[in-house]
């Protein structure tokens, strides 16, 4: 009997993922000795993220069940899995109930990662609204208890919670880590137009809102409207951080639009703009000075059945005088940097193809 009902168990259990690779090209690189390099090279997720993930539910009846989700990152040409985490993602465990919600805790996507995607027209794409914001809406914190409402009359809400997990001090992180996180997301859904408000705090390590791309407070407001075979969409974020040293840059503005054209059923074209204007302030290795810069995306799919497509995208980043930002949404400190010299331009492009199972 107790064989039979671990078998019955298993079956709530799906497997899944995504695998994404292709070629990729970008210029006028900074190499540190105080010129400019080309790059190209064989690439993985440029797209989106390749993944591999499992997850379930199980029915407890009267309305409730349970579930759960460990999904890892991998990056095809290596091999190797996100951050060296065997579950870099997602790795959670909750309770949903059809009348009150659904309420879970372990690691997951942050809260704007988790909303900030819906409302970019390149989806979070290599060249996408984390280009100009340096990777600030796709981060993943660690000690979550998320809270998601059922839909009423188009309305939802979903609130997380990030433990520090820390003796040290209460908003503190482990080394390495975020520190307590926090944040609220408001959504509309309906036939014609989508509306989202977000209200977001990530904190470094020590518990501070040190750095306007790497940890600070996030407003974050989107819509989207849908117009026989266009999809528009738009978005202002405003990026806080009152701890940063004196001195430097501790705002920034952040805008978008763009549009999808459905052309067939398997082929769709994008394009897009978006803005960053960095506050008042100077810079330093790891903090943006004031500067400005424009990002132009261009983007097309073709989907070959569907679980498979095929993809290129064409980026230009224009940089005032003490711009150093990239098409990709690399941090200004980054091991592998790929900024420009600060007022020079940058040009990127990618083609591959996902396949999802």
């Amino acid at each position: 009997m107790s064989a039979s009902a671990v078998a019955s168990a298993q079956t709530s259990v799906t497997l899944y993922g995504r695998v994404d690779g292709g070629i990729e090209y970008l210029n006028h690189i900074a190499n540190g000795t105080g010129g400019s390099s080309t790059r190209w090279s064989a690439e993985g997720g440029d797209w989106g993220t390749s993944m591999l993930g499992f997850k379930g539910t199980e029915d407890l009846g009267g309305g409730m069940s349970a579930l759960f989700d460990l999904e890892t990152a991998l990056q095809i040409m290596n091999g190797t899995t996100g951050g060296g985490r065997l579950f870099s993602r997602r790795a959670y465990v909750g309770l949903k109930d059809e009348t009150w919600g659904q309420l879970q805790a372990g690691r997951n996507l942050f809260i704007d990662s988790d909303g900030v995607w819906e409302f970019d027209p390149f989806v979070q794409q290599a060249v996408s609204s984390a280009s100009l914001v340096r990777g600030r809406n796709w981060q993943q914190t660690n000690n979550n208890v998320e809270y998601h409402s059922p839909v009423f009359h188009g309305f939802d809400v979903q609130g997380q919670y990030a433990f520090g997990n820390q003796a040290s001090g209460f908003n503190n992180g482990a080394p390495g880590e975020f520190g307590r996180s926090d944040g609220i997301m408001l959504t509309y859904h309906s036939p014609l137009f989508d509306v989202r408000g977000i209200y977001d705090e990530l904190r470094d390590s020590s518990g501070r809102f040190s750095n306007i791309f790497t940890a600070s407070r996030e407003y974050f407001a989107g819509a989207n409207v849908r117009v026989q075979k266009f999809k528009i969409q738009a978005a202002y974020t405003h990026y806080a951080a009152p701890d940063s040293p004196a001195g430097i840059a501790n705002t920034a503005d952040h805008y978008w639009l763009g549009a999808t054209y459905q052309a067939t059923p398997r082929w769709a074209v994008t394009a897009a703009g978006f803005y960053i204007h960095v506050g008042e302030g100077a810079g330093d290795a790891s903090h943006d000075p004031a500067s400005h810069a424009f990002l132009y995306a261009l983007g097309t799919t073709y989907n070959l059945d569907p679980r498979t497509f095929i993809y290129a995208t064409a980026s230009y980043v224009n940089n005032n005088k003490s711009g150093t930002f990239s098409v990709f949404a690399t941090p200004r400190d980054s091991s592998s940097p790929t900024s420009p010299l600060a007022g020079e331009s940058q040009t990127g492009v990618y083609v591959g193809m996902m396949h999802t199972f």
